[in-house]
């Protein structure tokens, strides 16, 4: 309750859009001075990574370090998959079968049955809009796996700049290893009924029931410090600077032939207004690609506005909070980053339409 107290009180202590003022040489001394009260007030820790396309000015402030990405790695993912397309050696109305080793929990396909098709176009879709696990481990599977994923995403971020993403079902084994080494065995359907428990003593509890073990044998019982020690492992985490990179590149047009840009910017959302996180932040407006990813204490969100304009007027946003409740008190953090934002660089609508 006291940190959903602050974070209201953030809301109300900052600008409000209306007074938004029109960009200049000192956007980013506008910018700092909010970002950094914001950190300041915020408990937790908070990166930010801004950057016009149309004169390569940037701002960071915590950019430079690896934070985890949690679910933003499907961008990267679907990168991957629609350069298989471009390059021949996929089509968007190939079919993959759901196997059972596909399964993982979020979304709607891990409850139908194997053998169960779907296009890869749909997948995609079902992947970037829906946030599907199961979807986005079977785009993984038909791409060839985890290894030209990630040779993809190197070129694209840099390979300093990121560790080793994962198929989303090792991303739980991992976790869970940290409980009990045994947990890298189990299959994916008792992956799935663990994560039906919520995390606490009744997770623990349920991986103790799949793996038939006693409490004394585990070697945590505390899933805070297990998701601690997984994110120091480094996988499925990029600098917010690499990441910022590789959307610099996707709006630029480096990345993709023009149908599969088309493809992705309709899977990011664009022209449709969530409301939710950064987006809450700008002008109704302001054309937005995004995607945003939670895990454990952990949330992140990063976009292109003003996506089909590319360098002439295309901006790059990417946040992330970390030790901060990933579903109710980051959400009102990174509204204020894109509140921010909008206030430094994006002018108000009636001096937008007057000009």
């Amino acid at each position: 309750m006291p940190t959903l107290l602050l974070l209201l009180g953030l809301l109300l202590a900052l600008p409000t859009k209306s007074e938004a003022q029109d960009d200049g040489p000192d956007w980013r001394a506008r910018l700092r001075s909010q970002v950094e009260a914001l950190d300041r007030q915020t408990p937790g820790a908070l990166g930010v990574y801004v950057k016009r396309l149309d004169n390569g000015e940037s701002y960071s402030h915590g950019a430079d370090q690896r934070w985890y990405l949690g679910s933003m790695t499907k961008i990267p993912i679907a990168i991957a998959v629609l350069q298989q397309i471009d390059a021949g050696r996929l089509r968007p109305d190939s079919a993959v079968a759901l196997q059972d080793s596909d399964r993982i929990d979020v979304g709607k396909l891990v409850w139908e049955k194997a053998g169960t098709r779907h296009t890869v176009a749909d997948l995609l879709q079902r992947m970037l809009r829906d946030s599907d696990n199961t979807a986005a481990n079977m785009l993984i599977r038909a791409a060839g796996g985890e290894t030209p994923l990630n040779k993809s995403a190197q070129a694209a971020i840099g390979e300093s700049r990121m560790g080793e993403l994962t198929d989303f079902a090792r991303v739980r084994r991992d976790v869970y290893a940290e409980l009990h080494p045994a947990a890298r065995r189990l299959s994916n359907a008792q992956l799935v009924q663990v994560a039906g428990a919520p995390i606490g003593p009744q997770r623990v509890a349920a991986l103790q029931r799949a793996l038939k073990v006693q409490a004394g044998d585990m070697q945590l019982r505390d899933f805070d410090e297990a998701y601690a020690r997984y994110y120091r492992h480094g996988n499925n985490s990029a600098t917010l600077e690499g990441y910022g990179a590789m959307l610099e590149k996707l709006a630029r047009g480096e990345l993709l032939k023009p149908e599969s840009q088309a493809r992705m910017n309709e899977g990011l959302k664009l022209g449709i207004y969530t409301n939710h996180r950064l987006q809450a932040g700008l002008p109704r407006s302001a054309r937005f690609i995004h995607k945003t990813g939670t895990q454990h204490l952990r949330a992140c969100h990063g976009g292109v506005i003003h996506p089909e304009d590319g360098a002439a007027r295309g901006i790059v946003v990417v946040a992330c909070t970390a030790e901060l409740d990933e579903q109710k008190a980051a959400g009102p953090v990174l509204q204020r980053v894109g509140q921010a934002v909008a206030q430094a660089l994006l002018a108000p609508p009636e001096r937008a339409t007057a000009r």
